[in-house]
This record gives C-alpha cells, structure tokens and sequence, in this order.
C-alpha cells in the first residue's frame, strides 16, 4: 500500500503513547527464555518482537524470522546452547544478505556447531544445540553491537560464563551497555573493562532479583516527533510517554541531538514533552552518529526539510541494515531535489535550495524509511511507498501521525 501524506491544517499539538523499546524487549524475551519466571510490562508490539516471542516459545525445526536482523542474531546465539535441539534459522531474501559471519566464528570459537545452509558467511543457518565451556572469544570490535549483545545475553548460563575481547574501536558502545545493564538489573555480575567483557557465570537454580520489569517506550521510534516539532512552522507541543531522562537507550541522546536542530526536550513525570525553542536554527550541523546510528535516517531528513547542511559521521554499520541506509538516502534524497553525497560510513547534505512535491519515497523493506521521511509532509506533500513496512517497529506510527494533524490517502 502507498501512502500519500500531507498535513492540510498544520501540525496540531497532541500526546503519544509509544509502546516498549524493541531492543530492551528482545533482550528481555531472551532473558525471558532463560530464566524462568521473569515477568515482562509494556513489551514492544513490534513485527519483530512478534517473531522473536514466537520462536523462543515454539519448537519448529525451521524458525524463519522474515526481516528481524536482531532476531537473527540473538537466536543464533540463543539456539546454540539449546542442547539436543537442531534449527534451521532462515528469513527474508534480504536477510539472507546480511552478513553473520562474525558472529558464527565467534560462536564457533566457543564450540558451537553453525553451518551454512546456502552462501557462506549469510543466512540461512542450521545450528545444532550444544553444551558449550570454552569461555574466552576475540571479535572485531566495530561491527554491529547486537553480535556482541547476543553473545553477552548466553553467557551467564555458560558453565565457566564467557570473557570477549573487543579489538579496536567499539561501535554502538550504549547497546552494549543497554546489554549489561539488564543483566545487571536480574542479578547476572557482569565487568567491562578497557577492551574486555566479563559475564560471570550464574547458579544452576538462579532466580532472577527482579521478577518483574517494565520496559521504557522505544527512543529510536520518539526521534521521528522530533523531527516534526523541528519542522512545524509555528509553535507546538508533542508530549510522548513513557521515558525517563537516566534511559538505557543509546538513542536517548536525541535530546542532545535535536537541541541543535531548535527542540527543547523536558521531562514532565514519565512524560517527555517536546517544543519548538525560540531563535534560529543554523546553516549546518556536523554529528558523530557513531553510538547513534539508527536515528542518522530521521536527522538527514529532518536538515533537508529544514534546508540546512549537514556532515553526518560513523555510519559504517547502516551499510549492512535492511537496506543499505546510505544508498538509500542518497538515491530518495536526490529524489526530492537534494544534493547529497554518500561514503561508507559518511553522508554530507548541502543547503536545501528547493523540494519536489508528490515524490515517490521507496522503502526498500526498511521500516525506518518510510518513517524517518513522513515528517517531510510537513514541509512538502509525498508519498510513502509500502507505508506498512513501519510495522516492523512501530505498527501505530500512521494512526498517531494522524493525531497530530498528518492526513494519509491510500493510492492502491
């Protein structure tokens, strides 16, 4: 379904209520797994939290994921220690491009039995569950966070835990922390020292400190509200629910972020309302996005729609997403009239000079395009391709836009 929005009356003042974070609630599904009795609020409504609920409670040989890349790769983590138990692990012909090779050799390293069922390096992949006690692994350091986060999630279960060895600069360092915090927070001792991740083995009858936890709203999913009180063109108020300002969220840095791009963020209770600051906003903006990666697509959108300049750096790992980030904005981008260059972990924007209306956007089967570039409706009338690609994420994203004054016309 394509989707032409537009905002008629400007944009109306509201409040939101988004639903748990993906990356706190598939960790804690996990968790969830491993430790009975753990008790999981405000869980995200997500596809793929979906999918991630339905193959750690199923018992399918073959568990097809579609389009999660966190599912992926916490299950395959997952389903190695599942002892005497053997699956195929397989998704969209998307995910059957990207790569998981890191994490295979390092799971390999343990001793886990991972093989490729197609192309080497990729997806699909028949795991046979086994007793692991090799406990010490080395991995490249700046690869996505999540290979790192699903060996953390096992390692408490390991009969000796597990030590990683990050060589070189460590990509998306909040996702880790996000990871060691939880399992914190249900009792697991965990270290992190210089280059160096120690998570101590658990108790064989371990019971979790915590039986119950509440799951904060998802921030990646908060930075496309502000992005629209960033484009408003007069004064409005957003109020999105529930966060808190010490979050666990890398993301959360988008109050940081979007300061500069003329939001003024404060919490009011579990509350975070979002307004319009009074002055200017300037020419250009320059951002290192490396702890940040997932909101690059809604800042580049938001700097065009602004008609400022922008230097964003430290987004190598957007070339391995469901699409490739970078290729994308650039190709959607020039669409609408921007000059725009692209490197592989760089995207410099030049000042906006003008904008094409009644533009197609393609999605590309990535959930964050279609939602970082709805905003721009504000500024210009476009059209999202594939509209429902957002419930990989998000599934009431349209029906909240249309609080805040957002109209959407299906085309086919």
């Amino acid at each position: 379904m394509d989707l032409k929005v537009r905002v008629p009356n400007g944009i109306k003042s509201g409040e939101i209520q988004i639903t748990g974070s993906k990356s706190e609630t598939n960790r804690l599904l996990l968790l969830q797994a491993l430790f009975k009795g753990l008790i999981l609020n405000n869980t995200s409504n997500s596809d793929d939290s979906v999918v991630m609920t339905k193959a750690l409670s199923g018992n399918d040989e073959v568990v097809d994921i579609h389009h999660a890349g966190t599912a992926m790769r916490f299950l395959t983590a997952y389903f190695s220690i599942q002892e005497g138990r053997t699956v195929v692990l397989t998704g969209s012909q998307r995910m059957k491009e990207r790569p998981i090779k890191i994490l295979v050799e390092a799971l390999r390293q343990l001793g886990a039995s991972i093989v490729y069922v197609e192309n080497e390096g990729y997806p699909p992949i028949k795991i046979e569950g086994k007793k692991i006690t090799a406990h010490k692994i080395a991995m490249p350091a700046d690869v996505s966070s999540q290979y790192i986060s699903a060996l953390l999630l096992i390692a408490s279960v390991l009969e000796n835990g597990m030590e990683i060895e990050l060589v070189g600069k460590i990509t998306s360092i909040p996702y880790i922390k996000m990871t060691l915090a939880l399992l914190e927070e249900i009792g697991v001792k965990t270290a992190f020292e210089g280059n160096i991740i120690r998570i101590f083995k658990t108790e064989q009858n371990f019971k979790p400190i915590t039986d119950t936890l509440v799951v904060e709203s998802d921030w990646s999913s908060a930075s496309y509200f502000f992005s629209i009180v960033a484009l408003a063109k007069a004064d409005v108020t957003i109020q999105i629910s529930s966060y808190k300002p010490n979050s666990l969220q890398g993301d959360s840095a988008l109050v940081n972020l979007y300061a500069a791009l003329g939001v003024e963020s404060v919490f009011d209770g579990n509350k975070l309302v979002l307004s319009k600051k009074k002055g200017f906003v300037p020419k250009a903006i320059q951002f290192d996005l490396n702890n940040t990666p997932d909101v690059a697509q809604t800042i580049a959108v938001t700097c065009f729609g602004l008609g400022i300049a922008c230097e964003l750096t430290g987004l190598h790992t957007l070339k391995i997403k469901e699409t490739d980030r970078l290729e994308a904005l650039k190709t959607e981008l020039s669409k609408l009239g921007a000059s725009i260059d692209v490197s592989d972990d760089t995207l410099w924007l030049k000042e906006r000079t003008t904008i094409h209306p009644n533009v197609h956007i393609a999605t590309y089967n990535d959930h964050r395009m279609a939602m970082a570039f709805a905003p721009l409706a504000i500024v210009e009338s476009l059209i999202i391709d594939d509209a429902e690609v957002v419930s990989k994420s998000y599934p009431d994203f349209w029906r909240d836009m249309e609080i805040l004054g957002f109209t959407r016309e299906e085309l086919n």
